[in-house]
């Protein structure tokens, strides 16, 4: 049996829900990702994680499919005061590495579950240093093609962990869905590993 329906189109987040054996059915969750003015990261990755799962949740009672647990998760890169997503072209790519170079950033991960008692959200933040980048490396990286959809225009699960000097905090949440934070999200609602306790 299907486990819940998860609201995003992110592969890293299919392939780490499989890892821990959740089932799921994807399913349409569009919402407009621009950030409030002044909003704050946490509150921006909380805002989009709950908007994913409510909307994905809107599509279920639409479509009149069978009643499961929505799961929505968004995740950003934070520099100081600078929210950084998904990079619009290459020479976004190229600005947003340039900006990580030598640097410690924060990746913050919220991942919310929506279920017909309401919506319950946890967020993870890491911290990551990138070695300093040279012009060239940053070049090759970026038509590389990695960086065109991950949030700070990098992946740590590939080419772009070779920029990562220190990671303090969850690797998974860097890739998009924390799973520790998420198994305990679901084993709240008795779904998932750790329910089995």
């Amino acid at each position: 049996m299907t486990d819940l329906y998860l609201a995003s189109g992110s592969p890293r987040r299919r392939e780490l829900l499989a890892q821990i054996h959740v089932t799921f059915e994807k399913i349409s969750a569009p919402v407009d990702e621009t950030p409030l003015p002044d909003e704050l990261a946490h509150d921006y990755v909380l805002r989009l994680a709950r908007a994913k799962a409510e909307a994905g949740w809107q599509q279920m009672l639409g479509q009149v499919l069978p009643q499961r647990p929505v799961l929505g998760a968004d995740t950003t890169v934070a520099l100081a005061d600078h929210l950084l997503g998904k990079p619009d072209d290459d020479a976004h790519a190229s600005a947003m590495l340039q900006m990580l170079s030598g640097t410690t950033h924060e990746v913050l991960t919220a991942v919310a579950l929506r279920t017909a008692s309401g919506c319950d959200a946890v967020l993870s933040i890491s911290k990551v240093r990138f070695a300093p980048l040279s012009a060239a490396q940053i070049a090759a990286y970026v038509a590389s093609g990695e960086p065109h959809d991950k949030a700070g225009s990098y992946g740590i699960q590939g080419l772009g962990g070779l920029f990562v000097e220190h990671l303090d905090g969850s690797f998974t949440g860097v890739m998009g869905l924390p799973l520790h934070e998420t198994a305990l999200l679901l084993a709240r609602q008795g779904l998932g590993f750790l329910a089995q306790e």
